[in-house]
């Protein structure tokens, strides 16, 4: 594969901001491109939203071939204690292959339901109303997926994580997977997986060699055929690469492609005539922009003519493989305001726009960078932010644990700090930004990738006044 076709292709997404973290192009079973963006890296896993479906769907196929269900059963036939009274009659209708191919009947995802509902999610989406005859309507239902979660479940006897472990993950060397779960304690299904960017890739290898991994058969060839085939139609624009119609948990691309993908750049791409796997991990607005430079760039390259590119091409290649980064905060490494505002804590009313609940922020400026001090009602949390590059690190501020981040700010004018902190096993980059002045700040929150508002508006906080010395 041309290297210079790789070369453009890499422009391109950077030109077009396309927020790519992790690339791996496989070509004839081997590796021919592998790049993550600093500071991402290949050893970290990556969030992957829906591509979790089609290592679901996986253990559903791999359940049928073990005799434990089949694609015929019906859905209320796994859940006697669950079932309501009366049952719908389209719900009596759904089989499994329903949930697989998105084709449930309902009228909209039920996922917000199940998790809003406050009850179990199984007994919460089988007392859903099913509005059209089960195989007739294709809707994008997450919460049909977590049924395939809890009917492999059912008939396991293990989460959908742990029955894959020995019979996927392990012979694939996928070593450290990690599952949400329901309240329920069910691997959720249509979301939840995190694994890396080449796990990704060896799992659409093992789709693209129809099942077979280093000799030894893993999936029954039946069941790729079926669950990367059209099983459903799901449009008719020829332009679109989410309207060539849905398999079992895997889309059907343009130019004879399929693919497993999730939120905001999270692709596992299947090309059998090339004989070649892209695996993309990212934080993108723009999904249907990477798949499009994907179809201009690299397929064109994908010919079986013997290559006779540059050596000086293959070394840019390289180096610049090597070289990739995600750009920091515009802006000075310091600034006077630094001295002034350095150890000062800023307060914050409490009110609607205050969501993130942030009571109180300080800025501790020195040599190396800054420390940001955030206080909320779980306590403090501190991001080490480098002063000309991403400095790596923890912090709980976004989840209940502590998570691996890098954090890297930088002065956009004198009074104006800027910080970015990337949630290193996330998509999600966040900018906090403070406005000083005087004895007050202004701080901006924004986010490049959300499933809801992405900015905030901004708070207002102000200097905490020195508790008076009782020494004195």
């Amino acid at each position: 594969m041309s290297s210079a076709a790789l070369l453009d292709f890499l422009a391109a997404a950077e030109r077009q901001d396309l927020g790519l973290h992790g690339l791996m192009v496989l070509r004839h079973g081997h590796v021919i491109a592998e790049g993550w963006w600093s500071p991402y890296e290949a050893a970290r896993s990556h969030m992957l939203f829906s591509l979790s479906k089609s290592f679901a769907a996986t253990a559903a196929g791999l359940a049928a071939a073990e005799g434990l269900l089949s694609l015929d059963d019906a859905v209320l036939s796994f859940f006697a204690e669950e079932r309501p009274t009366p049952p719908d009659p389209n719900l009596c209708a759904m089989r499994v292959r329903h949930l697989l191919s998105m084709s449930t009947g309902h009228d909209q995802d039920t996922t917000g339901r199940l998790r809003g509902g406050g009850g179990d999610w199984v007994r919460t989406f089988l007392a859903l109303p099913v509005e059209h005859a089960p195989g007739t309507h294709f809707v994008y239902n997450s919460g049909a997926t977590y049924m395939v979660s809890a009917i492999v479940q059912k008939v396991t006897g293990q989460t959908v994580l742990d029955y894959l472990r020995p019979r996927l993950f392990g012979p694939l060397g996928i070593a450290q997977p990690t599952w949400e779960s329901s309240p329920q304690g069910v691997s959720v299904g249509g979301w939840g997986l995190s694994i890396r960017t080449e796990d990704i890739a060896r799992f659409g290898q093992l789709y693209l060699q129809k099942g077979v991994w280093q000799g030894e058969r893993l999936l029954p060839e039946d069941w790729v055929a079926a669950a990367t085939s059209k099983q459903v139609e799901n449009g008719t624009d020829p332009d679109s690469d989410w309207a060539q119609g849905y398999g079992y948990q895997f889309w059907r691309c343009r130019h004879g492609a399929y693919r497993g993908d999730g939120a905001f750049g999270q692709f596992c791409v299947v090309l059998p005539d090339q004989d070649a796997v892209v695996a993309i991990t990212a934080g993108s607005r723009d999904m249907g922009g990477i798949l499009n430079l994907l179809w201009e760039h690299l397929l064109p390259a994908m010919g079986n003519a013997p290559l006779s590119g540059s050596p000086e091409a293959h070394g840019t290649l390289g180096q610049r493989l090597r070289s990739l980064s995600l750009p920091g905060p515009a802006g000075a490494a310091s600034s006077p305001t630094a001295a002034q505002v350095s150890g000062k804590r800023y307060v914050f009313a409490p009110g609607d726009h205050n969501e993130p609940g942030i009571e109180a922020v300080a800025w501790d400026f020195g040599d190396n960078g800054c420390v940001v001090t955030i206080q909320d009602g779980r306590g403090e949390h501190r991001i080490k932010a480098g002063k000309e590059g991403w400095q790596p690190g923890t912090t709980a501020f976004r989840a209940q644990e502590a998570e691996p981040v890098a954090a890297w700010g930088a002065w956009a004018d004198e009074a104006t700090y800027v910080l970015n902190v990337c949630y290193a096993e996330t998509p999600f980059i966040a900018t906090l930004t403070g406005r000083f002045s005087e004895d007050t700040v202004e701080l901006s929150l924004r986010q490049n990738v959300s499933f809801g508002p992405a900015e905030r508006p901004p708070l207002m906080g102000r200097i905490a006044p020195q508790p008076p010395n009782l020494g004195e």
